[in-house]
Formats: structure tokens, C-alpha cells, sequence
């Protein structure tokens, strides 16, 4: 039987006094382990869900019961430096991984983590190769696949293009996966595709891919990349004077935070995202206000997963019965057994998985305006609730 759990732990955040936490009985931390760029060119994706999953830590070990120890170990969006980071973890004495954030350090380490029997949650590492064949990683976020396919269909339901340009990334297993599916699919919706161009993770002059999609007349810049480029795109396009439709997936989340980015640029930029931090439920409502409190600035979709994360293992953990002594492996075997059967509702959806580690929920389009993220549903209506809903028992 399926349980849904959000809703109650807020209600005993809400209603926790100092008093009852006081007498409260606590139990040995369990230890989790979380991994991901803390630095170089993705560390707002890190610093997010490291932030976001802390947050949530302290909630849960405010309750007493069952506690969690939280290590954050950087891997700087490099695989082998993830691989370094996770053999910490695994000296440390890590029973489970929120992680890794990016894609291809979460292939390296889920191989890792595979032999050796440890659970992985990944917060944001959307490809499908991350969870192939390996029944201990599970994703919290949707594929790559879905974003894929759901951008063409956004696209093309709200007829907001007759031509279409591409620029991705075709050295990230990522953005190439995202394009695959983008491209299928606007096929088969008849979507008009008039350039396609790529670049690798060293390009800094998009002058060729922009100068290409201009020409050929691109009403309509589809993106699925990461933040850090797609600022470079918007400035250079802004530059040349060309302005279309810039659309984006999550990876383009957290560009509004980059220092010294001029967010004006980002002015109309659609994308696709599992959280607005514009939602007005409760439990959007109160992370949001915390996580202002705390780090001064609204919470990303990272931040978002990093929160969902902690919550949907210390679900598993108190269903599967796991204490600070059970073992990695035996840990393993019981959370594998747990997630199968949770649905929770948290900030970034409801969400249920399957045995091949994989989550089901609905992307849902954002665009930004005046500097913050304005959500729209699914089938393109303003929404004030945007991507979150509220916290339900079942």
C-alpha cells in the first residue's frame, strides 16, 4: 500500500515544540552521504541541493526518533573526482547516497555503488543510462526522455514556433539525450526543425550556432543545456540583435543566480522545471520562506530536489524498519524494497517509482519575468500554484 507523507511531517514541524523536542528521544544518525559540484561551473546546482537536503535534515532530526547525519562531499562536475568523493563516503561509513547531482559523475558512481551494494537517490541526474541496469540508483527527477519529449509537445500545443533551432551539447550525455528524444518527437508532432548545431564544454563563442539559427530563419531556440552556457548564448544573441524564443529544460534552472549575469538577458526564457518558488501551497510556502531566511535568495528546482530527497529516504527508512546499525548492503537491499511502494507529494510533484529506479510526475513549463520565474501548467494557463502541490495524506 502506497503512503503519502509530506503532509504529516509538516504538520509535525508545525506543531513540534521546544519542549517535546527537548524530551524527545533521539536514535543513533543514520549516514547519509550526498555528492555533487560544490565548485567550478556547476556549483549552483550542488550548492542548492546540498542547501535544500539540509534544510530538510534538520526538520526531520527536530522531530526526534530517527536521525540523520548528512556529508557533503564536493565532486566538482568532474567523474573521477566523484569517484574520489564517493570511496569518502564509503570510508566514512555511508548507508545511503542523495547523489550525484550532474549526469556523468552519477554514471561513474553509480557503477561504484552498484558493486558495492549502496543505495543512490540522484537528485537531478536525469539520464536514463544513470539508472540502467542497476536496480540500487533511483532518480528524483524526471528523464531525460520526458523533458525531451514534453518540450516538443509544449512547443508545438501552443504553437509558439514555425521554425526551430537546436544548439546542445554534444560531449554531455545530458543535453545529447534531451536533443534525441526533442528531436523524435517534434518528428512525429510535425514540428519544423530548419538548424541544428552543437558545441562541447570548452566552447565559450556561440557566434557560429547563433549566426546558423538566425539565417535560417528560427523563430524559436530550443536549449536542453546547463545554466552556464545558455547565459553565454543569451548575451552573444543579445549582442547580434536576435531575439527568439528562447526554451530551455531543467538544467537552465539556476541561471537567474549566476554572479554578474545581467537577468534581463533571461527576460522571456520558457523552460521546463519541476518547482516554482512562486507557488503558494504550504509547503512551498514555508521552504521558501526558510530557505530566504537562511541563504538569502529563493530556492531553485535543485534546492527543491535536494528537500524531496531527504524526505523520500527518511520514508523509506522508517518503512523498511533501517537503523544507524543496519549495514550498507542490507540498507541497500531494504530501501530498493521501500521506494516501490512510496508515493509522496512533495515540492517537486507526487511521485511514485518503479523497479527500474525511475520516477513518474509531469514536467511543467515556467517562464521568466522581471527577474523571477512565473509558472504556467502544463497545458500553458498562469498558474498562482505553478508546479507544486499541496501536501496530501492518503
Amino acid at each position: 500500500m502506497r503512503k503519502t507523507f509530506l503532509a504529516l511531517v509538516l504538520a509535525a514541524v508545525m506543531a513540534l515544540t521546544m519542549v517535546c523536542g527537548a524530551f524527545a528521544e533521539e536514535e543513533a544518525a543514520i549516514k547519509v552521504g550526498l555528492i555533487g559540484p560544490m565548485t567550478g561551473a556547476a556549483a549552483s546546482y550542488g550548492t542548492s541541493v546540498a542547501q535544500g537536503a539540509q534544510i530538510a535534515v534538520d526538520e526531520v532530526n527536530a522531530l526526534g526518533g530517527i536521525q540523520i547525519e548528512l556529508n557533503v562531499q564536493d565532486d566538482q562536475h568532474d567523474p573521477e573526482t566523484s569517484i574520489n568523493a564517493y570511496n569518502t563516503l564509503w570510508d566514512w561509513g555511508a548507508q545511503m547516497i542523495i547523489g550525484t547531482v550532474t549526469t556523468g559523475p552519477c554514471v561513474a558512481v553509480a557503477a561504484e555503488a552498484y558493486n558495492d551494494r549502496m543505495f543512490m537517490l540522484t537528485p537531478s541526474a536525469s539520464s536514463t543510462d544513470v539508472i540502467a541496469d542497476k536496480d540500487n540508483v533511483y532518480q528524483l527527477c524526471f528523464t531525460d526522455p520526458a523533458q525531451g519529449t514534453a518540450s516538443a509537445q509544449y512547443i508545438a500545443e501552443h504553437e509558439l514556433a514555425t521554425a526551430i533551432a537546436v544548439i546542445y551539447n554534444n560531449a554531455d550525455t545530458y543535453s545529447t539525450g534531451i536533443y534525441q528524444t526533442f528531436e523524435a518527437e517534434a518528428a512525429n508532432l510535425g514540428l519544423n526543425i530548419v538548424s541544428v548545431t552543437t558545441f562541447t564544454d570548452d566552447t565559450t563563442d556561440f557566434s557560429v550556432q547563433l549566426t546558423e539559427a538566425r539565417e535560417a530563419g528560427a523563430d524559436l531556440v530550443f536549449l536542453p543545456i546547463y545554466y552556464t552556457p545558455a547565459s553565454m548564448i543569451l548575451q552573444q544573441a543579445a549582442n547580434m540583435e536576435y531575439a527568439p524564443i528562447f526554451f530551455g529544460v531543467d538544467g537552465m534552472d539556476g541561471i537567474l543566480n549566476i554572479d554578474g549575469f545581467d537577468t534581463s538577458l533571461a527576460e522571456g526564457v520558457m523552460l521546463l522545471t519541476p518547482f516554482s518558488a512562486d507557488a503558494t501551497d504550504e509547503l512551498t510556502v514555508n521552504f521558501v520562506a526558510k530557505y530566504n531566511e537562511l541563504y538569502g535568495a529563493n530556492p531553485d528546482q535543485f534546492a527543491a530536489d535536494g528537500y524531496d530527497c531527504v524526505y523520500a529516504l527518511y520514508a523509506a527508512i522508517n518503512n523498511a524498519g533501517i537503523t544507524a546499525e543496519t549495514s550498507t548492503e542490507d540498507a541497500c537491499e531494504m530501501l530498493i524494497a521501500a521506494m516501490q511502494e512510496l508515493e509522496i507529494t512533495g515540492l517537486t510533484g507526487t511521485m511514485t517509482w518503479d523497479e527500474t529506479g525511475a520516477v513518474t510526475k509531469t514536467p511543467t513549463a515556467v517562464r521568466i519575468e522581471n527577474g523571477v520565474y512565473v509558472g504556467f501548467d502544463v497545458n500553458g494557463a498562469e498558474t498562482a500554484e505553478a508546479t507544486a502541490t499541496e501536501a496530501a495524506a492518503e
